[in-house]
């Protein structure tokens, strides 16, 4: 499976080459170049202890039309003035260890935050580096995957990669793609579509979109060298399904759409879903679908924090009996105000009573919430604010507040004029954590930075 995966992944690349030309259409916008420079402190677990650094990145972005380039290279350092003057650079940033093709990529490619063209939704989009929110269909097999979930110990260099035929006047056809280690190829999926009444005039028919999705992770492992350091463990899983959506109404009081999914994980565990979703008033997102799930599977398999808890899920599925089956549900609701200036949207996801009462420490027995919250510097000049929360094992209500088994993000940002700065916490919960070691990876500080030009 290994094998073919990458053969796939290759043939994704190469179809981004073969496209590129087109990435000159739009070329009439004017070109603008920025740069900033971030300047504060960062910590890190080395050999078991918190080392804290200073920090001093350049951040320049680049953009021309829809072509926009961004890069981010950062200085972690440590200067004790005095009279010794003691001047020493984090190694682990610019020498991998060990020393290999592969991990020379995943040190040196994540240097440049980003390459990206048009957005997502667009008929042409394409971007390179840190992906955060990538979702193949209907989500029920790969949605909302970020590779940023290692930062910023860890910055991975990956691709989303979406083209629809509509931007050949051919609508009939299209397809999505991501990668999310272009270094070792390791998460992977593509969906391909149809849209079989497009060229009918049957109302609604006619936008009916079908689609065949195909997502993998080559090697469970990869994110998880101390697990076994004596043996090269690689095991792979992967899943693939079948989809629809139908639009049913599209207007701006009301938008509402219906959508279903059934997939297979592992090649042996089977899962559905029928749902709908949609607009009010032009400010109120919402949705909600049922879920009939097989022994064995989990729904949105490839998640916000999948790099987290990657060898979680694996070990569930590979014991063979770690997930009955069970009904499940899945609802979300979020709002938009002011031209997106505040964004809030919360998910939450579980079994219809419990799925695994025997088993209290299995992520699919309980519920799961996910959420951001937004809000930007026009409501309070000057200042804002952006947060998510991830939270599994969601057991009694203190849960929503614990830190266990949830990942959390916030920075809150002052600016005036050219200079701003940030208050960043960040704090993950490791679930695979060898024993003895802190299961939190708990990073926070201030930082500022300058806008040069």
């Amino acid at each position: 499976m290994t094998g073919k995966v990458k053969l796939w992944s290759l043939f994704a690349l190469l179809t981004v080459v073969l496209i590129s030309p087109v990435f000159s259409v739009e070329t009439e916008k004017p070109f603008n170049m920025g740069m900033s420079m971030v300047i504060g402190t960062q910590s890190f677990v080395e050999n078991g202890n918190t080392v804290t650094y200073q920090k001093l990145s350049f951040n320049p972005d680049i953009s021309f039309g829809k072509i926009g380039i961004g890069l981010d290279v950062t200085l972690h350092y440590n200067f004790t003035g005095g009279t010794g003057n003691e001047f020493s650079i984090r190694t682990a940033d610019w020498v991998p260890e060990p020393l290999t093709f592969s991990n020379l990529l995943g040190l040196y490619l994540p240097l440049i935050r980003y390459v990206r063209y048009g957005v997502k939704g667009e008929p042409l989009y394409a971007k390179f580096g840190s992906i955060n929110d990538a979702t193949l269909g209907n989500g029920f097999i790969m949605g909302n995957y970020s590779n940023t979930m290692l930062l910023p110990e860890k910055r991975i260099f990956g691709l989303s990669f979406d083209l629809d035929g509509s931007l050949f006047n051919f609508p009939l056809i299209g397809f999505e793609s991501v990668i999310g280690n272009l270094a070792v190829l390791d998460v992977v999926g593509a969906r391909f579509f149809v849209r079989p009444f497009v060229y009918t005039e049957i109302p609604i028919a006619k936008n009916l979109q079908i689609g065949a999705t195909f997502a993998a992770d080559t090697n469970v492992y990869a994110q998880s060298p101390d697990l076994d350091p004596d043996t090269n463990i690689q095991e792979g899983i992967a899943a693939f399904g079948t989809d629809f959506r139908l639009p049913l109404l599209s207007n701006p009081v009301v938008s509402l759409a219906t959508y279903g999914d059934l997939a297979s994980l592992a090649g042996k565990s089977v899962g559905g879903m029928l749902g709908f979703g949609g607009k009010l008033i032009g400010f109120l997102t919402y949705g909600a679908q049922l879920r009939i799930l097989g022994a064995n599977f989990i729904p949105d398999y490839f998640d916000s924090s999948y790099d987290l808890f990657r060898t979680v899920k694996y070990q569930l599925i590979s014991e063979g009996s770690g997930i009955p089956a069970f009904v499940g549900w899945f609802a979300s609701i979020g709002t938009s105000f002011l031209k997106d200036s505040i964004v809030f949207n919360i998910g939450v996801e579980g079994p219809f009573g419990e799925a695994a009462v025997n088993d209290p420490d299995n992520i699919m027995n309980y519920p799961h919430l996910s959420g951001i919250f937004e809000i930007k510097n026009n409501i309070l000049p000057g200042f804002s604010f952006d947060a998510s929360y991830d939270k599994k094992l969601i057991k009694t209500w203190s849960d929503l507040v614990s830190p266990e088994d949830a990942v959390i993000k916030a920075q809150l940002n002052y600016q005036t004029g050219p200079a701003m700065i940030s208050f960043v916490y960040r704090i993950k919960y490791i679930p695979d954590a060898a024993p003895g070691e802190n299961q939190w990876a708990i990073t926070s500080g201030l930082e500022s930075s300058i806008q040069l030009f």
